[in-house]
């Protein structure tokens, strides 16, 4: 268990070391950097806004992967909603935003950014899952079948029990949430649905999500009986701590579609300014 009185350095110091979370990290991270570099010589630099977007999402989610606060997440539910409050939501919303794909692509080194990718063996088959991962309605099913899925009482009691499966449930939660907020943070009006379903289909994530956090807000017993057996990192009584978890399911969510929805109208602005400037639309307009 953490120290009682903990410093920035015992806190920041992971609970388990997990070489996957900090290789992918140091990973992502050098080749944005790289990438902004790169970016920046070739006059195109990338503004302040889109690189704190990307930096804080990665942090956060480095955060509650790989310090001690992972030790609080394993033995408290609702530390562990907050974990996965980040990791589905927040953590991927701040990356999506940052549309970081074209500064990670330009960090990587000359030799590969002139493979023909789409050319290579068995790149059909990423290219069609990717594309069935992002039908709309698929990628909405999925962003919150996957909630459901892990807070199944039954599932989420050998989730925590068993260090792989409790892997995999996060990196399923983290990938999740990538793949869905990109879909609906895409910047660009020709991939992916409209600006319009983007909001429709947020909508329709909000509904389940609400009912699944009042459900155990308000449930009288004990749905997960994993924290009392293995034991809660600080005395809180089991009620308090479910209720508080059901809040986090509850609340946070239905305002991350919220301010997702006021990025797409901010989005639906831009594209009509756009529109308004163009010659097209002045020649209609004579």
């Amino acid at each position: 268990m953490p120290d009682s009185a903990p410093t920035w350095i015992t806190v920041l110091t992971p609970w388990e070391f997990y070489p996957s979370v900090v290789l992918v990290s140091l990973v992502t991270v050098t080749l944005y950097i790289r990438g902004m570099r790169r970016l920046r010589a070739t006059g195109h630099p990338v503004s302040f806004a889109r690189s704190l977007s990307f930096f804080v999402g990665v942090a956060v989610t480095y955060a509650v992967l790989h310090t001690q606060f992972d030790y609080y997440a394993q033995y408290l539910f609702f530390a562990h909603r907050l974990q996965h409050l980040v990791l589905h939501h927040l953590g991927p919303f701040f990356i999506a935003l940052a549309a970081p794909w074209s500064v990670l692509a330009a960090g990587l080194p000359q030799r590969w950014r002139d493979v023909n990718w789409s050319a290579l063996p068995g790149a059909w088959l990423i290219v069609g899952g990717y594309r069935i991962l992002q039908f709309p309605p698929l990628a909405a099913f999925l962003f919150v079948g996957i909630i459901f899925f892990w807070l199944t009482p039954s599932i989420h009691f050998y989730a925590m029990l068993d260090l792989k499966l409790y892997h995999l449930m996060n990196w399923s939660m983290f990938l999740d949430g990538l793949l869905f907020w990109w879909l609906i943070l895409n910047p660009s009006p020709q991939q992916g649905p409209s600006f319009g379903w983007r909001i429709i289909i947020l909508l329709a994530i909000m509904v389940p999500q609400i009912l699944l956090g009042a459900y155990i807000t308000l449930s009288e017993s004990t749905l997960y009986d994993i924290y009392a057996i293995c034991g809660r990192a600080f005395p809180i009584a089991p009620a308090a701590d479910q209720m508080v978890g059901g809040v986090i399911t509850w609340i946070p969510p239905a305002m991350m579609s919220a301010i997702a929805i006021l990025v797409m109208l901010s989005y639906i602005r831009r594209q009509d300014i756009v529109g308004a400037r163009s010659p097209g639309a002045l020649t209609g307009a004579a």
